[in-house]
């Protein structure tokens, strides 16, 4: 019998002109029967901190004051098997060439996420896919992505991917570990000016998760790889069409 898995999505520093070099999409994905189970671990988790359950945790609050919460969540995700997780890292984007490819920088973004997510779909399963919602074009955003990805399976009444949603981190536990994740990779992948002080407490953080996965963090993993798996996309290695050569 095919499975319903539910795929929770974030994105970070994916504004062109935001100087930051790097950009990063990912996803955790899981059984949807565990969802509340997982759910309610976090939960249990923030209490066992001294933290409200209800507060959203994000990589951008990790301070050392609350350090051991996000030891405690990370390891959480590294000891239940049923979590998994995938990102897409674009080391620097001042590297792409829109206007070279005839594309928009939003035309890229989409490519970008359909590269993202295309790994994790198998045509024997159903999906449900939700993304944080960033602005007032989610819906639309979404709806685009839907398309794509269900044209790219052939599935194009909807049956494996049934929907690509946006919905509020806030207000769904595991969403706030996709941030944290993809925070940490993200942050192991930037370029500090000189002179800037990095956090020691995220640096920490990105060391566990490394002793934790076993990658470097800056470096593809295999494509099998299913509990930890990164992509680092080089813009210099593809087509107009956002594909390798």
């Amino acid at each position: 019998m095919p499975e319903i898995y539910n795929v929770y999505c974030d994105e970070s520093c994916h504004l062109e002109h935001d100087g930051i070099n790097v950009m990063g999409l990912g996803g955790v994905w899981c059984v949807k029967n565990k969802i509340s189970e997982i759910n309610r671990r976090i939960h249990d988790i923030k209490i066992r901190n001294g933290i409200d359950p209800k507060a959203e945790v994000k990589w951008t609050k990790v301070g050392p004051a609350k350090k051991q919460l996000y030891i405690d969540l990370i390891n959480y995700f590294f000891d239940d098997d049923d979590i998994h997780f995938r990102a897409l890292i674009v080391p620097d984007k001042n590297l792409l060439e829109h206007e070279r490819y005839h594309q928009t920088h939003n035309d890229w973004y989409y490519k970008m996420y359909f590269e993202m997510l295309r790994f994790i779909y198998s045509p024997k399963n159903h999906y449900n896919v939700y993304i944080d919602i960033k602005d007032s074009h989610s819906n639309s955003r979404s709806k685009k992505l839907h398309d794509v990805c269900c044209n790219d399976m052939y599935d194009f009444s909807h049956q494996i991917i049934r929907k690509i949603q946006p919905i509020r981190s806030e207000e769904v536990q595991i969403m706030q570990i996709v941030d944290i994740l993809l925070g940490a990779v993200v942050y192991a992948n930037r370029k500090f000016e000189e002179g800037f002080k990095q956090s020691e407490t995220k640096l920490e953080l990105i060391d566990l998760i490394r002793k934790r996965s076993k990658y470097a963090l800056n470096k593809t993993t295999l494509l099998r790889e299913d509990k930890f798996n990164l992509f680092i996309w080089r813009a210099t290695q593809w087509n107009a069409n956002g594909f390798q050569n």
